[in-house]
């Protein structure tokens, strides 16, 4: 009966659901896995198989599936308040979410959509808009680094440097300038991390230098590029950038998106760089992997450029679940988890138990950049196929793992709840995936 129920449950999302960031056509040969519940790091299916959740559902979840803390917060709200609108009300939980974000970044103004590439459209605009009420209309282009991602919505496409993504709707796109990325994988023979991110940021100064007068600002994923197959670099880039956009008047936007709330080991990324930027994108990890909820954090300055009698000059963006109750109280109960559970400090353990179980992993011959940044692990694997990513998933799925490697780089960031058996699972299991693939190649 279950073996039938899962496969009724796939037949009926392939015949009524788009599912995202995929080639249906491609669900004929490997239908989706349909999955009934979940509980800490992992996903229980239909047919009664488990899967280590080892990208986090897409890098949402930190504390595990199901946690009762944040599960406590979520009943007890909805038995209060499920939803209000935010023009002209407000409610306690997204006011004290606001503070809480306010302290962790230093910057007291949030205002909310309703995932990451809402927040980075919000902060484009607000960032253009900013300039505007300064009677600098000119000031209206973007520029990003090499390789950047930052959503797919139209505006936010046109700061993802990804042709994947973007030719399909280049009619549609104002297409933002792209400067060299200090990812370390480029280092020349003799450089360190540290020097690549120099050369970038020289690069980064000549095109502003030339192009400041029309630039509104640049955006960044501080420390990790994630879908640039997690492309890493030195927060010397983040230094000399924020030096760079202060002289050049141009904000500085750090997608904080996927890297946010402990991933690089800090609890933001961009404060390994110990600087303040003029506006942070935050959503994925906020809610704990629960609610979708994105918030855009900026600075007194660029509030007070709103702040007017006209109502033109007001920023006149809205989600219809803009601040939404429980999404806000879900991310307090996140928060929460971090200061109980000294999350960061358990953290720098668990990563070491990791990657001291994943060493065979990081050996293997045809691994190259073997690479660690708080709680996110890649390796790029030299010589595959082209089909390497979708044929890997496959064998680790085999294996009760859920993988998804980016072209020939496999990576893993996993919930920050993982025991004994969920790292052996994982470093076994990735490796293993790995071997059967590779073999796989080699008999095609």
């Amino acid at each position: 009966m279950r073996a039938a129920a899962t496969d009724t449950l796939a037949a009926r999302s392939l015949a009524h659901v788009w599912h995202p960031c995929t080639q249906m056509k491609r669900h004929e040969a490997q239908p989706p896995v349909a999955i009934a519940r979940a509980q800490g790091p992992w996903l229980y299916g239909s047919d009664g198989r488990r899967y280590l959740d080892a990208i986090s559902s897409w890098w949402v979840n930190l504390f595990g599936h199901g946690h009762p803390h944040i599960k406590a917060a979520l009943a007890d709200q909805l038995e209060r308040l499920d939803h209000v609108l935010l023009a002209g009300f407000t409610h306690a939980p997204v006011v004290e979410l606001s503070e809480r974000l306010g302290a962790l970044t230093g910057l007291g103004h949030a205002f909310y959509g309703s995932d990451g590439a809402a927040a980075t459209e919000i902060a484009l605009k607000m960032s253009a808009h900013y300039w505007r009420n300064q009677g600098r209309p000119g000031k209206s282009r973007f520029v990003g680094l090499a390789g950047g991602y930052h959503g797919e919505t139209v505006g936010a496409l046109a700061v993802t440097d990804m042709a994947l993504f973007r030719e399909a709707y280049a009619p549609l796109v104002r297409l933002a300038a792209t400067v060299p990325s200090p990812d370390a994988r480029g280092a020349e023979p003799g450089e360190s991390a540290r020097d690549v991110a120099r050369r970038a940021a020289a690069a980064l100064e000549v095109w502003l230098a030339e192009h400041h007068a029309e630039t509104a600002a640049l955006i960044v994923e501080p420390l990790v590029q994630c879908a640039c197959a997690m492309a890493m670099h030195d927060p010397e880039y983040l230094r000399l950038a924020r030096a760079l956009c202060t002289r050049y008047e141009v904000h500085l936007v750090v997608d904080e998106i996927a890297v946010g709330f402990g991933r690089t080991g800090s609890m933001f990324a961009h404060q390994q760089a110990g600087i303040r930027p003029d506006f942070v994108c935050l959503s994925k990890g906020l809610t704990g992997g629960t609610l979708a909820l994105s918030a855009v954090l900026t600075s007194d300055a660029v509030y007070a450029a709103f702040y007017d009698n006209e109502v033109a000059r007001g920023f006149l963006h809205s989600h219809s679940y803009t601040g939404n109750p429980l999404a806000c109280r879900a991310a307090l109960a996140t928060l929460e988890l971090f200061d109980r559970l000294d999350a960061l400090n358990t953290n720098r353990a668990l990563a070491a138990r990791i990657d001291a179980a994943c060493a065979p992993l990081t050996g293997h011959p045809r691994v190259r950049h073997a690479r660690r940044l708080g709680m996110i692990w890649a390796w790029d694997i030299a010589d595959t196929r082209p089909d390497f990513a979708r044929r890997y998933h496959q064998q680790a799925l085999a294996r009760g793992l859920l993988l998804r490697p980016i072209g020939n780089t496999l990576y893993a960031m996993p919930p920050y709840v993982l025991d004994d058996e969920a790292v052996h699972c994982l470093a076994h299991g990735a490796l293993a995936a790995l071997e059967a693939t590779l073999q796989e190649e080699a008999a095609a």
